[in-house]
């Protein structure tokens, strides 16, 4: 077996924007996560953390350097096999939500069963949904759910294809601070017992902490102050 990272990144540029406007948002950025490791990203409002962690799920194509997570080089992959390739290793937690109005919470949670193929899609989606506490709530639609319920679908949403990677992207940004404590719990749990790497954006500084490693991005770089794990010599 070998000891390979869940993300590595090396010397990464992204540019977004078209002529004038095009801004260098990522310059250089190199960084290793441990399978299993829990990170929080953090750095002022443009810094180019929630970039970063689109960049480490799939979403957002680098100008140049190497992008491999879950072993495959991103950068090689068709649009379509990136899509795949998120439906089978990445779970993601937007600050929004994005759920799909016009579907329960069932059908929401189940919808990437369903384009993978599984045949047992809703059988996943009703058993992950109980375990955020929504068992009674599977057949409501979002504009029926508070908040926070919202959120706990797309906690069930992201888990549900028992993905190796979890990113998550200010997740408890439109929450009160209890329901918002309630969602990281939730989130940490779901780390700790799939064994899961998880990475996460957040302004919250004990959400931060509450990560094994802390990473902040300034300007499109990466500062590190708190030493990176070493691997145990053979």
């Amino acid at each position: 077996m070998t000891n390979q990272p869940a993300i590595t990144l090396e010397g990464v540029h992204l540019s977004l924007g078209q002529g004038a406007g095009r801004v260098h948002i990522l310059k250089g950025i190199d960084l290793s996560i441990a399978k299993g490791q829990s990170v929080g990203l953090v750095g002022p409002s443009g810094s180019g953390k929630s970039t970063l962690l689109m960049v480490m799920a799939g979403l957002e194509r680098v100008d140049e350097g190497k992008v491999i997570a879950s072993g495959q080089d991103l950068s090689q992959l068709s649009e379509d096999a990136l899509a795949t390739f998120r439906g089978q290793n990445v779970g993601i937690i937007f600050q929004s939500f994005h759920l799909v109005p016009n579907m329960t919470a069932l059908e929401n949670v189940a919808v990437p069963l369903e384009l993978a193929g599984h045949k047992d899609a809703f059988e996943r989606a009703r058993k992950e949904l109980t375990a955020v506490g929504l068992g009674d709530r599977v057949n409501h639609y979002p504009t029926q759910l508070s908040g926070g319920e919202q959120q706990r679908v797309a906690v069930a949403r992201a888990l549900v294809a028992n993905p190796d990677i979890l990113i998550a992207d200010e997740p408890t940004g439109n929450l009160d601070e209890s329901t918002g404590q309630q969602i990281i719990d939730l989130m940490f749990t779901a780390q700790r017992e799939r064994g899961m790497t998880l990475i996460l954006v957040t302004h919250d500084p004990s959400l931060a902490e509450k990560c094994e490693r802390k990473v902040t991005v300034r300007s499109g770089e990466i500062e590190e102050r708190i030493p990176q794990l070493r691997e145990a010599s053979a």
